[in-house]
């Protein structure tokens, strides 16, 4: 900073306010439940409708934003999130994942899916497809609040430092800081068991059957998720799942940890 150079005197020289609104659209639809109208943007952003028009319109060109078929409704496309996964990590994680999830598949006849955090929320990233003629698979892209699944607690949990406390404070800004009351006893559980056996939150009749993917210093940058469904012929040995998944993640961060 120059002498006698305010910040605010730095903040009026370095702004660029056709980029703050853009961000403040994306920041707005981000948190938002439901699709927004350039109106309903506009008020909760507190600027006109005209101020915002044009900036929707350059957002929806680029494919930031989609419309809801019929509606006027808009929210994020995945552009952002396949921003995101295109980092150098990123890069990293898949190419060490699949194939490593495609021979778990293929010995258990299970599918298994390569879950990641984003903004504040689980992502699956990758999945493959078991042999097994009664499974459950899940679409790509499909996820949940990360501080309520599983899969994403079990990323939480592996954490440490400031990277970790910004991924803790996304996912409680995701539910609004209202955390479910037991949440950090079960990062705990997380932590001394490192791997889960859980009823499914969303599906009954099936067990999750998840563990971190870690790095070299022990820092969860993905889970792996298998969901498994409760039969009458043939039950699941669910133990026998859970250290194929150990197994797997092992050889995922050895992958990784030969490539850094």
């Amino acid at each position: 900073m120059k002498q006698n150079e305010t910040i605010d005197d730095q903040e009026r020289l370095y702004s660029a306010p056709a980029l703050e609104k853009g961000l403040d659209i994306l920041e707005c639809l981000a948190t938002s439940e439901e699709p927004l109208t350039t109106r309903a943007l506009a008020e909760q952003l507190g600027r006109s409708k005209n101020e915002i028009f044009r900036m929707v319109h350059v957002l929806l060109r680029r494919g930031y934003l989609t419309r809801m078929p019929g509606t006027e409704g808009l929210r994020l496309s995945g552009k952002l999130f396949g921003l995101g996964m295109r980092t150098p990590a990123s890069r990293a994680l898949i190419p060490a994942a699949l194939p490593e999830m495609e021979a778990f598949s293929e010995r258990t006849s299970l599918s298994a899916n390569l879950v990641v955090l984003h903004s504040g929320e689980t992502v699956i990233a990758a999945t493959t497809t078991g042999k097994s003629n009664a499974g459950i698979t899940l679409g790509l892209g499909y996820g949940n609040k990360a501080i309520e699944a599983r899969s994403g607690l079990t990323i939480l949990a592996f954490q440490s430092g400031p990277a970790g406390e910004r991924l803790l404070q996304e996912a409680l800004d995701a539910v609004n800081g209202e955390a479910p009351p037991d949440y950090e006893e079960r990062m705990s559980t997380i932590r001394h068991q490192g791997s889960l056996i859980v009823a499914s939150r969303d599906i009954l009749g099936v067990n999750d059957v998840i563990c971190p993917i870690l790095d070299a210093r022990g820092t969860a940058l993905a889970s792996l998720l298998v969901p498994c469904l409760t039969l009458r012929k043939n039950p699941i040995d669910l133990e026998a799942i859970r250290a194929e998944l150990i197994k797997t993640c092992t050889a995922i961060t050895m992958k990784l940890s030969a490539s850094a």
